[in-house]
């Protein structure tokens, strides 16, 4: 299967120098055709040399994007560069709004943004069927349970997709990009209205076990477990793994999640690192009595390709924008699958980053792929000439 040619556009640099980066991204897009323009920013990348070469062309289009913890674009998983996507003003109406101090978050602004953005897209094209929004919050300020309740309330029955911002795996300072400027404690909401048919997903490839544990002693605020099963948790952890303490990594928490069951539904509770006093820091909201349990996971690379798939036979080839969880891409490295995942998602085109958690209507998860399918419409299809075709096929940078 390729990528199917579409009137969404995306382009991507590895030029390690951001001037010239920038340069050869904005080179590919038309501004003043765009409804929106998103950039996923790799690591040691100069943020405000993206500011000043972004100055030109605010009041054109709406802007909005994050720093990551790796790219995803041609080629699949990418690290370091600069990936740009453009959704065009003939198929999009866009309406995007901030929230900075997040620290202070009062769920009545957030709602109040979400009310004002979804208005201004729907009094422009009432006409058009399809609404969803699209997050991206500060990967580091413990605040995305809160966010997407919030905005979830005021978005009623349009999706909700989003992903937090990263930092590699520095865990130091993320940042969200709005209208040509970088904000740390922020989050951005784009609300999306169009004619294609959307398809808000997400899945993952993990299914609980019946090995449980039961958190005895955790910080909710700063997403801290002290002890589980009534003792210190990180030896705790590692004892019901039947490992040494002092070899958990990253990749340990990729290999042996843990999820909260709810009925037949489950939520992935990642581990992010052990603290030096042995206690576990949670990339989500965590609490004492909460029960978890081991969960076993599927192959990645098949499931990854069966669930693609799936979102190809709704109708066409889509254009795949999404947010995939860090501890997935370590996953990968760690069972060596990186080339041959890369592959499944160059090959279906997919757009998007690595994210420190992902936003799912009212909840916040992770070590989820979440995302936003575009479909295009029959006659853009039937429309689109040899020229069009070929010229897709010899950039590469369409999907």
């Amino acid at each position: 299967m390729s990528a199917a040619p579409t009137f969404i556009t995306r382009a991507q640099s590895a030029e390690p120098d951001t001037e010239r980066a920038m340069a050869a991204l904005l080179a590919r897009f038309d501004p003043k055709t765009l409804a929106l323009l998103i950039l996923f920013v790799g690591e040691d990348h100069d943020l405000r040399a993206i500011e000043r070469a972004l100055a030109p062309v605010i009041g054109q289009t709406r802007i909005i994007g994050c720093t990551t913890a790796g790219e995803i674009g041609t080629g699949g998983y990418l690290e370091g560069q600069i990936v740009a996507l453009g959704l065009p003003r003939s198929h999009f109406q866009v309406a995007t709004g901030h929230l900075t101090d997040l620290q202070r978050f009062r769920p009545e602004q957030a709602r109040d943004m979400a009310f004002e953005l979804r208005a201004e897209v729907t009094f422009s094209t009432a006409d058009w069927a399809n609404e969803v929004a699209f997050l991206l919050s500060d990967g580091l300020s413990l605040m995305e349970e809160q966010l997407a309740w919030a905005l979830s309330e005021a978005l009623g029955q349009s999706p909700l997709v989003g992903g937090s911002a990263g930092d590699g795996l520095k865990f130091g300072k993320t940042h969200v990009l709005h209208q040509g400027r970088f904000m740390t404690d922020a989050a951005v909401l784009a609300v999306l209205r169009t004619p294609c048919r959307v398809t808000a997903f997400r899945f993952d490839h993990l299914t609980p076990t019946d090995q449980r544990m039961v958190v005895t002693d955790a910080d909710p605020d700063q997403r801290i477990v002290r002890e589980i099963n009534g003792m210190p948790a990180g030896p705790e952890y590692a004892r019901i793994l039947g490992k040494d303490p002092q070899q958990l990594s990253p990749f340990t928490f990729a290999a042996f999640p843990v999820v909260s069951k709810i009925g037949d539904d489950h939520h992935v509770l990642a581990i992010q690192r052990v603290e030096p006093d042995g206690t576990l820091r949670f990339f989500s909201a965590i609490e004492t009595g909460l029960v978890l349990r081991l969960a076993h996971g599927a192959d990645l690379e098949s499931h990854l390709e069966q669930e693609l798939t799936r979102l190809s036979e709704y109708g066409g080839t889509p254009t795949i924008l999404a947010c995939d969880c860090i501890l997935r891409r370590l996953e990968a490295e760690h069972s060596q699958k990186t080339h041959r995942i890369s592959a499944i998602l160059d090959r279906f085109g997919v757009t998007g980053f690595n994210t420190y958690g992902e936003q799912f209507n009212l909840v916040h998860v992770n070590q989820t792929f979440t995302g936003l399918a575009f479909y295009p419409p029959e006659e853009d299809t039937d429309a689109l000439g040899a020229s069009d075709y070929l010229y897709a096929q010899r950039e590469q940078e369409d999907v």
